[in-house]
């Protein structure tokens, strides 16, 4: 067996131990709601051994030595643990998303780092959802919610929040996102509330995460440059394209611990700016 042979199977290891269980869920209930009750948001950064496969399977030989940031010819870092860490945020955010550049030879003289992610996240680990079932959560009423078409809000006076968001949906105006039919609605939810939302990517061909970070933080290119997720546990970095198999979905999960306005966006740079953000409120 070759080294890059065995790569490949560590990579299907990571795979059927992240997707099995979760995928068996879908399947048994057959529901659209069934990817709600997923834990942190994990599947936006699979394993290091599936991502050294699916980067060694995409570039080869090419990615030996140097680094993303010093302009060289040739990109080895991108392959090591550390180059792992940078690409997906680990514990922080991307460094893609921070202010770092993705390699020339990733970007395909393309200027969208998203579109560039989306395709190497395509076939991660993780939950999915179907086309249909993901308009079915775009419309989807939140348990405990008052929705105002014409103030284009969502209230919660709960103590648990539960909602769905879908990414740039079938049907919709681009780079927005939508939850209970409306488009980038205020969101409400009292003080000390636990939220959990569930994000649906459902743009063909572009990565999209979901941040709640601080207000006016959408103005810039780089929102992660500028402010930090509000809450811990308040970010899903991106999310891949999705594939016959489905549309990627995970979720994040936060306490409102302080009362005040913020936003939530999308993280990969330049989204916000065009259009994917809201406010978020904690009252």
């Amino acid at each position: 067996m070759t080294r890059k042979q065995a790569m490949i199977l560590a990579g299907a290891a990571v795979i059927a131990a992240a997707g099995a269980g979760t995928g068996a869920a879908i399947a048994a209930t057959g529901g659209p709601t069934a990817a709600v009750s997923a834990g942190p948001a994990a599947h936006s950064s699979p394993g290091y051994p599936w991502y050294r496969s699916m980067m060694n399977g995409r570039y080869g030989g090419s990615m030996m030595g140097g680094t993303p940031m010093t302009g060289g010819s040739s990109y080895g870092w991108m392959m090591s643990e550390a180059g792992y860490r940078w690409m997906t945020g680990s514990t922080a955010s991307p460094g893609w998303m921070a202010g770092g550049s993705l390699p020339g030879m990733m970007m395909g003289g393309g200027t969208d780092s998203g579109k560039v992610m989306g395709s190497l996240w395509a076939n991660a680990p993780g939950l999915r959802v179907s086309a249909a079932q993901s308009a079915v959560l775009g419309r989807q009423v939140p348990a405990g919610a008052q929705i105002s078409r014409a103030g284009n809000s969502i209230t919660f006076t709960t103590a648990t929040v539960r909602l769905t968001i879908v990414a740039s949906p079938a049907g919709g105006p681009d780079e927005t996102f939508r939850a209970a039919g409306l488009t980038n609605p205020r969101i409400i939810v009292p003080a000390g509330a636990r939220v959990t939302i569930q994000l649906v990517n459902a743009d063909p061909d572009t990565a999209h995460g979901l941040v709640v970070t601080a207000e006016g933080a959408a103005g810039s290119s780089m929102p992660m440059m500028t402010a930090r997720p509000a809450f811990a546990g308040s970010a899903l970095w991106f999310l891949g394209n999705p594939t016959q198999a489905g549309m990627h979905t995970g979720t994040l999960s936060f306490t409102a611990t302080a009362a005040g306005s913020y936003q939530y966006l999308c993280p990969v740079p330049g989204h916000a700016q065009e259009g994917m953000a809201g406010a978020f409120t904690i009252r």
